[in-house]
């Protein structure tokens, strides 16, 4: 029988042009040119809410794809993720614009102080009355560790040795510096905040230094919900310790059973409760009427798909340069500094199929790394339900072959139909991101790490400190 769980579903985008579907910014439909344009992001959160999604799960990166012929040539002509904007100055003209619709902002921690970034965290959670996330990534392209003068992007592993102690400043700064009743606004004593519940965080680390207070009052959610996206084994150790919600793109069911297996036995073993994380998988759509409508769609967008293009991604995302491999040739597993699951996923992990270098491109070249479903609304229903149901995913997180084309057609068609089913909300639940999600507190609770810095928390509650 079909699972019954409610499923979740955010959007997947960027601040760019060719996203997840390298060469299909061509197509004559497809709006994606307009990234720079505020109607654009303002149109899109519109027909997000309309459709009940968690939110809008948008991606970055800070550096180009010039990992395929040792150039970012082919990025720069098939636009591959670049041009790219910042995107955080998107998250709030379309808070302004909408009630409930999350914002999961994808920000690098390798590439900022802590400091003033949760400053920056918190105007957001301001700004947005509580509905926005982080999306933890440690960056992976050598391309952005080199602009900002490093002379190489640490080694994998040590990247996320560095994202711990980062995320002790980032709980420090929004959980422990400010506590709750700081802030009077009495205007008759002329006191706005009491000095006495306002406290240096006096951090004194391997990577970092941060002696003074949090500059910004407390926001609805505090700290942030917190995503993570890396699906290496130092990744699901780093997301079991402090992701809220989970990002992962496998391209089979089998091998999404066992990632969602192992991010849940990891969060046990660090003392969470597996459940308290929502996994949320890559999956693309392209939808009809009929399933005969979907196909010939799928048809019709496959005739703009780039594979200069994909080949220019996947080079960035695995670290290997397929400008040096032909066509037909059968990827092997190679170990890189990139991303690792990106390479075994494609050659170990699934042992059911051999993969191409032109077959890798023909996959990626609609949606990126994860699956694509096409079919009439109840074709592609019945598979998303099996999905939740075989591998015991929350959700997924839906790219896009032609924007808004694809999200209109979730809205519109798939949206009525898994509603009609009982397996997606028809309503929001009120309150911050972090209660619609969970339906628990807007802040964050024990055993997470991160309420363990609250001044008052429980002793053990965050990484073995307490906040006295």
């Amino acid at each position: 029988m079909p699972s019954q769980r409610e499923i979740r579903l955010n959007a997947f985008d960027m601040n760019c042009v060719g996203h997840q579907s390298p060469g299909l910014w061509a197509h004559p439909r497809d709006r994606s040119w307009q990234y720079k344009d505020l109607e654009y992001w303002v149109d899109l959160a519109k027909l997000l809410e309309r459709g009940k999604f968690d939110g809008l799960f948008i991606a970055d990166v800070l550096g180009i794809y010039d990992v395929y012929n040792g150039s970012g040539d082919a990025a720069l002509r098939q636009a591959a993720q670049v041009p790219v904007n910042d995107p955080l100055a998107l998250v709030t003209p379309m808070a302004l614009m909408t009630e409930h619709l999350g914002f999961g902002l994808t920000a690098s921690l390798s590439f900022e102080h802590p400091y003033p970034f949760a400053r920056r965290l918190s105007t957001l959670d301001h700004l947005t009355r509580g509905r926005v996330g982080w999306n933890i990534v440690t960056s992976y392209l050598e391309s952005g560790a080199r602009n900002i003068g490093q002379q190489a992007q640490k080694d994998h592993d040590a990247r996320y040795d560095y994202a711990d102690e980062y995320l002790e400043v980032v709980y420090k700064l929004l959980e422990g510096s400010w506590e709750e009743g700081a802030v009077l606004r009495d205007r008759e004593r002329r006191i706005f905040s009491d000095p006495s519940k306002i406290h240096p965080i006096d951090h004194r680390g391997t990577f970092f230094s941060v002696p003074g207070i949090h500059l910004c009052e407390p926001s609805p959610q505090r700290t942030p919900v917190l995503y993570q996206a890396g699906a290496s084994s130092r990744g699901k150790q780093f997301a079991a310790a402090h992701a809220e919600c989970v990002f992962v793109a496998p391209p089979s069911k089998a091998l999404l059973k066992k990632t969602v297996a192992d991010i849940r036995r990891r969060a046990e073993e660090a003392g969470r409760d597996p459940r308290s994380i929502l996994i949320f998988s890559k999956l693309t759509t392209i939808l009809g009427e009929t399933d005969r409508e979907a196909q010939a769609k799928w048809q019709e967008y496959k005739q703009y798909v780039s594979y200069e293009g994909a080949l220019a991604l996947i080079s960035g995302w695995t670290g290997i340069d397929f400008a040096q491999y032909q066509p037909d040739q059968v990827l092997k597993y190679l170990h890189t500094n990139a991303i690792q699951s990106a390479v075994e996923a494609f050659s170990t992990a699934d042992p059911n199929r051999q993969w191409t270098v032109q077959g890798l491109a023909d996959w990626v070249g609609i949606g990126g790394f994860g699956p694509l479903l096409v079919g009439s609304p109840q074709t592609v229903a019945d598979e998303i339900q099996a999905w939740v149901e075989e591998t015991d995913v929350d959700g997924f997180n839906l790219a896009y072959a032609l924007t808004h084309e694809t999200f209109t057609d979730v809205v519109e068609l798939l949206v009525p139909e898994l509603q009609k089913r009982g397996v997606y909300k028809k309503e929001y639940q009120p309150g911050t991101l972090r209660e619609k999600l969970f339906g628990a507190g807007p802040r964050l609770e024990a055993p997470h790490p991160g309420a363990g810095y609250r001044r008052g928390a429980a002793v053990g509650a965050g990484r073995g400190e307490k906040v006295a």
